[in-house]
Parts: C-alpha cells; structure tokens; sequence
C-alpha cells in the first residue's frame, strides 16, 4: 500500500489526510473562516516603521498588521513598483540578492515610509499573537515550476539527482523565461517534456501580468491574488506518480479537482475517486481513531516506550521514556532500539501536529558515540520524507538534540484546542491543600479588618469545602478559638475550582 490522500468535507470545514501504507502521516484542515494566507499576494500599507528593529508593520487588510523585515525587502522591486505606480519540499540552491542577510541592506527607514504602498506576499501566516511574515520576494508555484519575477536565477531542485536531467530542465528554463526574473524547477518536473514546462510557465507569466495590473487599478489594502484552496494546493504540490488513490466525499470538490487535473496532470486523473459510502469518511478509512491517538500530550511506541510532547511558548520538547520496554540484551541495546524507534516517531509527530520553530528531542542517555550516530543517522533519515525544511544539530553528550522546523501556518494542536477555561492554558490548578491554607490565612485577614463582626464566612467549590470539614477540620477550629469567632463555610458548585470568597458580617 502506498499513499493515499483523503478529503472530506463537513460544512464550511475541509479536512485532507495523507495516509502513507495506511498510517496517517499528515492532517490538513481549512475551517472556511480561519484559512491560510501563505502564497497570497497583497497590495499593502506600510502603516509604521520601526528603524530599531530594522522592520515595518505593513496594512494588508487581516485583523492584525503584518509584519515586513527588511531582509524580505527586494529593493528593486520597491523601485519598480513605484514607477509603475514555495515549498521546501523543493528547495533548490539559494539565489543571491535572495538571502535575509543585512550586509549590503540600507536601513529600512531608507526603503520605506509611512503610508506607502507595496505589493508583499504572505511568507507565514498569523500564529498566536503575532501578526502575518512578508516579503516583497515574490513566488508564485505552478505544478512543475516556481515563478520569482524579482530573481534572476534558475534553480533545480535537490531530489532530481541525474546530471544530464538537471542540465535539460535549466538549460530549458533559462531559454524560456523573461530577463530579469527566475524559476525554480520542482520535483515532479523530472522527465516531464518540454510543451509541459513551457505551458506551466506561461500560466505563471500571466498571473503576474494580473498581479501587477490589480495592484495598479486597486487601493490599499488590497488582495491583488490567492493562493488555491487547501485541497487543489495539496493536490499541485502532493500528488506525483507514487499517488495511489485521491478519495474525496464532496461531488463538487470532485469535480474542482478532475478539472484541475485535467489541465496539469491528466495521466493520474484516473487515480481521483469520488467517496459514495454511508459511512462517514474518515471513519471508513480509519483516520478519526489515527487523530484522536495520534494527538495527545503522551505518545506510545510500538516497544512499549512513549515519547511526551510539550509546547512552551519559545519552543516544543519532546521527551522519550523507555517505559514498559526492557528490551532482552544490555541497557545500551534497550536504549539504542528505544531511541531509534522514538526518533522515527518523532519525525511523524512533526508532520502530522505541523510542528514549527525550535525543538528539544531529549533521547535516553547513551554511552556509545555510535549508538548516539545511528540515532542521529535514523531522524535524518526520516527528515527526508519532511516536505518542510528542517535543520538537526548532532546529538549531544546528554541525550538532547537541537533542531528547527520551518513553520509557516499554526500547528495542528494549536489549531484544533483552545486553551482551558479552568487552567487558562496551564494545564495545572492550585491543590485544593494550597487553596486551604490560602483561605485560612485570608480568614485571619478578614478577621483583622472586621474587628466588629460576629462571624466570617467562606463561599469556595464543594471540594474545598469537604476539605475544609474533613482533614482540615482542626485547622479551622484552631482558627475560630484563636479568632473569636465563627467561621461557616458554604459550598458552591458553580465557583472556578480555584475560587473563594471570604467576608465577615
């Protein structure tokens, strides 16, 4: 069994699942109202500029403003504008004038003002409290290519390995594109004729022509062009010939696709099925139970060992434990195959939560320098089904690896949760011991302000207050002799479990 992606569609809600030889590997969703920005191409405001952070903040029209750095600023593309008026599943050599390196960068007070207009593309969307990421580089995708009007470069991308191969697909490109601008040959241009790349780069071409047109005859802030929907995106940067089956539930979205297919990749259309069964989707494919395991904080292994996941607000750590596995041989064996399986889980972890940022794996301790380079040999080589560009630092002495993960929309936990009402995202309240004692203490103040008063009362939750008449019953006696006074504690259940309310009258 190979890959197979699975959409279903609830309402405004689309969910797309990746399954590799059955597991869930990947889980998309686009809620209708909180859909991605990343690939769109606004017309903006620069509505302030900040020369001590060398970055702008820039009115694209979203709830929040964007956020411009002045290493995504492509100065003569600023000029241009002016006088008129990708995945990394790709990656492919970096182009110079490309890289966010200051060196040669004037100071963003030079480059921009306040209320100029500028067309940027959304490079990241919002995450928590932060607004979008820009960058004046344009890249538009097309299925076989990346269109960059503002580099003059030709890359290929890394997975065609071929020499011959690489040299046709540039030497292809370079006679076909505009002076002055650039592609990026993608994977699954390999082997693909010359009519195919040439229609590829004209639909491209156009778009920009349309670009620049909208954001002439429109005012800021603006949208001048959208990125596709989740699904026809997922199906232009996912589908190659290792595609064994598209399988969708919405007859609409099943004819969006065909049509789509039949323009960019009519040789596996025949792979897309529309989904008749009674049952819903994901059920009959066994996806709902995958999300609902495969989602928690404590993740197990096949061994019997488990990794536990935790998100801070700087970075994610990832703990392995060995659990209920023993392994038969030498502790270095036990821990050796514990960690190798941790680190092949731990790479499906990334993908399928949409992991991003800095991450903290922190293995069992190994005494061996080649135990530790076969665990670092297993999660690069796992990486390499990553569509997202990541960076491993080798393993350190005590178990931990250092590694980034480009993150450029929130992370599926993030998405799916919200934080508690009661813990307010903490995932801890204070004991009900801890709250005792902070009731005492606020009687004995209470007591000290309402000298007058016969009696002190305490509104708190009812466990608190079973607390309060059971093991803590002689610390509230004690209180009343010392105090002079009746203490009456009443129970309410609607209280937060951390609430109390103490009054005297």
């Amino acid at each position: 069994m190979g890959t197979e992606i699975i959409v279903n569609k609830t309402g405004q809600e689309t969910r797309l699942a990746v399954l590799e030889a059955g597991r869930l590997a990947e889980l998309l969703i686009d809620r209708g109202d909180n859909r991605g920005f990343v690939g769109n191409v606004y017309l903006g405001r620069v509505v302030r500029v900040l020369p001590g952070m060398q970055a702008a903040f820039v009115d694209i029209g979203l709830e929040r403003a964007a956020f411009l750095y002045v290493g995504d600023i492509y100065r003569e593309f600023l000029t241009m504008h002016e006088e008129q008026g990708a995945s990394s599943e790709d990656t492919a050599e970096v182009p110079k004038g490309r890289s966010s390196s200051r060196a040669n960068q004037p100071p963003i007070q030079d480059l921009l003002t306040e209320g100029q207009n500028i067309v940027v593309q959304v490079a990241k969307d919002p995450i928590g409290t932060k607004g979008a990421r820009l960058t004046t580089h344009i890249a538009l995708p097309g299925r076989y290519v990346v269109f960059m009007p503002t580099v003059e470069h030709v890359g290929i991308s890394r997975r065609i390995e071929r020499d011959r191969e690489r040299r046709r697909l540039r030497d292809l490109v370079d006679r076909a594109r505009p002076k002055g601008a650039g592609f990026i040959v993608r994977t699954v241009c390999e082997g693909q004729p010359e009519e195919t790349l040439r229609a590829d780069m004209n639909f491209l071409l156009k778009s920009w022509e349309r670009i620049q047109t909208a954001s002439k005859e429109k005012k800021a802030p603006a949208m001048v062009h959208e990125d596709y929907g989740l699904v026809l995106r997922s199906v232009r940067d996912m589908v190659d010939g290792e595609l064994d089956r598209l399988v969708i539930d919405d007859k609409d979205l099943y004819e969006e696709v065909r049509g789509f297919m039949s323009d960019f990749m009519p040789t596996v259309k025949d792979r897309v099925h529309l989904y008749r069964g009674k049952d819903p989707t994901f059920d009959n494919y066994n996806v709902e139970v995958q999300i609902k395991r495969s989602l928690g904080r404590k993740v197990w292994l096949k061994s019997g060992g488990y990794l536990v996941i935790d998100q801070t607000e700087a970075l994610m750590a990832i703990d392995v434990n060995s659990g209920k596995f023993v392994g038969t041989s030498s502790l270095e064996e036990t821990t050796l195959m514990t960690n190798i399986e941790a680190a092949q889980e731990v790479v499906h972890q990334l993908r399928l939560r949409n992991m991003g940022g800095i991450i903290i794996i922190d293995f069992i301790d190994m005494e061996r320098e080649a135990s530790r380079d076969k665990v670092t040999k297993t999660l690069e080589d796992a990486l390499r089904a990553d569509r997202a560009r990541t960076n491993v630092l080798r393993i350190s002495d005590l178990g931990l690896v250092e590694m980034t993960r480009k993150r450029v929309q929130e992370g599926l936990d993030r998405y799916l949760s919200e934080d508690c009402k009661v813990c307010e995202g903490t995932g801890v309240v204070r004991s009900r011991a801890t709250l005792c004692f902070d009731i005492l203490r606020e009687i004995r103040r209470e007591a000290n302000r309402r000298k007058e008063a016969a009696a002190i009362y305490v509104n708190t939750t009812p466990d608190i207050a079973d607390m309060l008449y059971g093991p803590r019953f002689n610390d509230l006696e004690s209180a009343e002799e010392a105090l002079g006074r009746r203490i009456i504690v009443r129970a309410l259940g609607h209280y937060h479990p951390e609430q109390y309310e103490v009054y005297a009258k």
